[in-house]
């Protein structure tokens, strides 16, 4: 596996994902895909809570992350400029299935359920989910400590996958749920909870974000999980953007953002 980012063609997996041919639009590039979109604007929900995929730099009040550098990299590519909308998870499918943004990048995992609802690009990054601790934790180790240690509280960010597995592993009475993806991580820091399920990248991104303070505890304890972006149904936008996607997988830009964003996470898959 390439530094945890997995690009899959598949018929199958096409069929889930794409929804409808793209529209006419100012040129067609390869099979008829649309790759000039005549510099539309493209309404882009971002959390701006979710690093390394999306924050707000604390010295200039501006987004940052890499989903800010992939879609202008994007958009660069198709002629669109991108408008990063500042939106909340809670209620962001519905958000999407109603047509309210173009797209949302928020480091979403692509699942079954959600495509009934929405229509996903092609997968961007494989990941695995995580067990963040604070810096003294000693008794939490790994996912087996965690779940023997009944009095330990999980923290997670609610409607989530992250929400779904320590539900899984430790039920309802143990697991804390937050509206936005950066609570649970203060939770944590406060003392408040004493563990987070949360996925890999982001994990390194807050304890980068906070030098000493967090660790990961054991080897990851979901794999395989694959990230996509999130598109209303039968949007037009879907064929460029992988198109669009594809030519950055070819030419080593996708690979570059991730290192910038995700090193360790990088690094990690290189080694596997």
């Amino acid at each position: 596996m390439n530094r945890k980012i997995l690009f899959i063609v598949t018929a199958a997996l096409l069929a889930l994902v794409l929804g409808a041919c793209a529209q006419a639009a100012p040129s067609a590039g390869p099979a008829g895909v649309t790759t000039d979109l005549g510099g539309r604007e493209i309404r882009i929900a971002v959390e701006n809570a979710y690093p390394p995929f999306n924050s707000i730099d604390p010295d200039t009040g501006e987004g940052i992350g890499w989903d800010y550098d992939v879609w202008r990299e994007i958009c660069e590519r198709l002629n669109c400029t991108p408008v990063f909308v500042e939106a909340a998870w809670d209620g962001l499918f519905e958000a999407m299935a109603a047509g309210e943004y173009d797209v949302a990048a928020d480091g979403i995992t692509l699942k079954l359920e959600r495509a009934k609802k929405v229509d996903f690009s092609d997968p961007y990054m494989n990941i695995g989910q995580v067990i963040l601790v604070r810096a003294d934790e000693t008794d939490i180790s790994d996912k087996d400590s965690l779940i023997s240690l009944t009095e330990k509280k999980i923290g997670v960010q609610i409607g989530t996958t992250n929400e779904a597995v320590a539900l899984d592993l430790v039920g309802a009475d143990r697991v804390s749920s937050f509206d936005t993806f950066d609570l649970p991580v203060e939770a944590l820091k406060s003392g408040d909870v004493d563990a987070v399920i949360i996925d890999m990248p982001s994990a390194v991104g807050f304890m980068e974000a906070n030098p000493g303070k967090l660790k990961i505890a054991g080897p990851p304890i979901t794999s395989g999980e694959l990230l996509a972006f999130v598109f209303p149904p039968l949007s037009d936008l879907i064929a460029p953007v992988n198109w669009a996607m594809q030519q950055m997988f070819a030419d080593g830009t996708l690979d570059e953002l991730c290192m910038k964003w995700t090193a360790n996470v990088c690094d990690a898959a290189a080694a596997e």
